[in-house]
């Protein structure tokens, strides 16, 4: 059983459908006592990162999920589930992420490309891994976003992608692995990563 964590900031409904389309049984999460029983956990997110910290922070289940990581139990984090990853963010300078991994979401620098960075992008895998069977260099998953997180800690990075610079679009560690993309609106590429997942955790 997966559980999809619902703090108000996320597509949970496409995350749900694209999770049991390849085959998992998925519940919400809403508080600590819908943890019992699951074998893998979703962090998703949508909007502003003081906004997903306050709300995430306010189901009680900050703390749970940062010993869930701890103890190496399989979790994917998409979009601001990926960057509450980090220690911080320049969206919200005085809010605290996870502090899973060190490193400071950034904005776009200012040029003649667009942000948010919102379609189709290409991903360079940079280390294989479970979670990336099935996917290559080249591959398009769908972005939207102005921020990206930029870790300190090269060893850690799956994906990168290009957009003005190289970005770290994927994190992996362990049982661990997080997008910026959505791979609930990746298609192939997406459903892949999430049936790779949903494997993991059965």
């Amino acid at each position: 059983m997966i559980g999809i964590i619902d703090y108000g900031m996320g597509n949970l409904r496409s995350v749900e459908k694209a999770l049991e389309s390849v085959g998992a049984k998925t519940r919400f999460i809403t508080g600590t006592s819908g943890l019992d029983g699951l074998t893998g956990l979703v962090l998703p997110g949508v909007g502003a990162f003081t906004d997903c910290v306050g709300n995430l922070r306010a189901t009680g289940l900050w703390e749970p999920i940062k010993e869930w990581i701890a103890a190496d139990k399989p979790f994917f984090g998409i979009c601001l589930g990926y960057q509450m990853l980090f220690e911080g963010s320049e969206e919200g300078p005085d809010i605290e992420g996870l502090g899973v991994f060190k490193g400071k979401v950034v904005r776009f620098p200012k040029t003649d490309l667009k942000v948010p960075q919102m379609g189709w992008n290409e991903v360079t895998i940079v280390r294989p891994s479970l979670f990336t069977e099935g996917v290559v260099t080249g591959d398009h998953v769908y972005f939207v976003h102005s921020f990206y997180p930029a870790p300190e800690d090269p060893g850690i990075v799956a994906m990168t992608t290009e957009y003005g610079l190289s970005f770290a679009s994927a994190v992996g560690k362990g049982n661990l692995f997080a997008t910026q993309f959505h791979p609930e609106k990746s298609q192939r590429v997406g459903l892949k990563l999430l049936s790779n997942f949903a494997k993991l955790a059965s």
